[in-house]
């Protein structure tokens, strides 16, 4: 996982998206897994070695994708939380949904909203 997160970081510093300058449906697929990555993954599958905000051209990334125009629409953090969070039983028995990386979806959304500088 970090090995193609380090691929990414490094291909994210030298062109603005994926495959170029263009937006393209790699770059979506991947945006559905970074938006979910220090909110979801890090603590549900354990993927704490390294945040996605520690990654500066894959967090700057997530951010630009966020702020196309629609994105932020329909992408619902908090039922991207509780659904990982209630649906699997064997992984989270008691069903309990952490607060961070933020306080609330409020505060992770405006982190988001940031300007990403690409």
């Amino acid at each position: 996982l970090y090995d193609a997160l380090d691929r990414a970081e490094d291909l994210l510093s030298q062109s603005k998206f994926l495959a170029g300058p263009d937006l393209t449906l790699a770059d979506v697929r991947l945006f559905t897994t970074l938006v979910r990555f220090d909110p979801v993954y890090v603590n549900h599958f354990k993927c704490n070695i390294k945040l996605l905000r520690e990654y500066p051209n894959l967090w700057a990334y997530t951010r630009h994708i966020f702020q196309v125009s629609g994105v932020s629409e329909v992408t619902d953090l908090r039922h991207i939380k509780n659904h990982y969070f209630m649906s699997h039983g064997t992984i989270n028995p008691l069903f309990i949904v952490p607060a961070g990386p933020c306080r609330t979806i409020a505060e992770w959304t405006k982190r988001l909203q940031e300007p990403s500088g690409r």
